[in-house]
């Protein structure tokens, strides 16, 4: 059982020119052959126990900061909550994202109010990203965070407040794609729900609306496969340009990320969205594995997915 909701929520339904549709998806340096720049603030983080959540925290609930480790040895840090008037075992989510936030931000409010509506949650940082492990920082991989999902499905199982039986995933933005593959393989989640959707492998591999055209596509590859002897002669990896910093002229939905990202909202210093950067290369494997494949294997269990009557990514979810 699959649905569609829609709001009426504004958002931009731009038309993209190739350079701001390439910088949305990660592949504009590459694609634009701008400069190698090495970011100083991508670095590993130490786990912190202050509350630096963009949100308030709840009195409804209870937090704990944890940690768990996936299948490829990776060490992934979340946020645990839990109502503070439970008894006996409780359903569970998993949540993750959006593309390039970390869990102080969208993730972490999301599952804090679910807590206060009686689940266990788990918000998490995907590897390579804000205080979960993995070298080299801010980069991305369709398979390695569709594992995070599994992973962070492996700790509630195990969780003495969690009824294993009734595990949940939300993926929100570009996480909904990577909630939705990893649903697919994996047959212990029971539901999942993507919040605007994106799929990052498509977006990145054909842009906006698949509008790159196999030419440009070839172009991007052929640079960033380049990139990999520079990063390999530095041994470290150049980073594309600061994300959601505007110099004017950018498309709506972009002024409403920095509106977010770069502002009191939103703004934390551990997530790519806020002013920092992925590694030029990040692109490389979502150009190259499709992640919705297989999505039609989440049947009978039941996907809702939800859009924004007008957002320029809802094309994602009806497809």
């Amino acid at each position: 059982m699959t649905n569609l909701i829609t709001s009426n929520e504004p958002a931009a339904r731009a038309t993209l020119n190739r350079r701001a549709l390439l910088k949305m998806t990660g592949a504009s340096v590459a694609a634009i052959g701008a400069a190698s720049i090495i970011t100083p603030t991508a670095k590993a983080q130490t786990m912190t126990d202050d509350w630096d959540k963009v949100f308030p925290k709840s009195d409804r609930v209870d937090h704990e900061k944890v940690s768990f480790t996936n299948r490829y040895g990776i060490t992934l840090v979340g946020d645990l909550y839990l109502p503070n008037d439970r008894a006996g075992t409780m359903p569970a989510l998993a949540v993750g994202g959006p593309f390039g936030a970390v869990k102080e931000q969208s993730s972490g409010l999301y599952a804090q109010t679910m807590a206060e509506r009686g689940f266990v949650t788990l918000a998490f940082d995907p590897s390579f990203t804000g205080e979960s492990g993995g070298t080299p920082r801010n980069t991305a991989s369709p398979d390695i965070n569709t594992e995070d999902f599994m992973a962070a499905v492996d700790y509630l199982g195990l969780h003495d407040a969690v009824n294993r039986e009734r595990i949940g995933v939300i993926g929100i933005c570009g996480w909904g794609g990577m909630a939705l593959n990893a649903v697919a393989a994996d047959k212990r989640v029971k539901a999942v729900v993507a919040s605007t959707m994106y799929d990052m492998t498509r977006v990145m591999s054909k842009g906006y609306n698949d509008s790159v055209t196999p030419e440009q596509r070839a172009e991007t590859l052929a640079q960033l496969s380049r990139q990999r002897w520079e990063d390999a002669a530095n041994g470290a990896p150049a980073y594309q340009s600061a994300y959601n910093v505007l110099k004017g002229g950018e498309p709506q939905f972009m002024v409403d990320y920095h509106d977010y990202y770069m502002t009191p909202r939103g703004y934390h210093p551990r997530a790519v969205n806020s002013g920092n950067a992925w590694t030029q290369t990040t692109p490389l494997s979502f150009m190259n594995m499709p992640i919705l494949s297989y999505i039609a294997e989440i049947s009978p269990r039941p996907v809702l997915l939800i859009h924004g009557e007008k957002a320029h990514s809802r094309y994602f979810s009806e497809t």
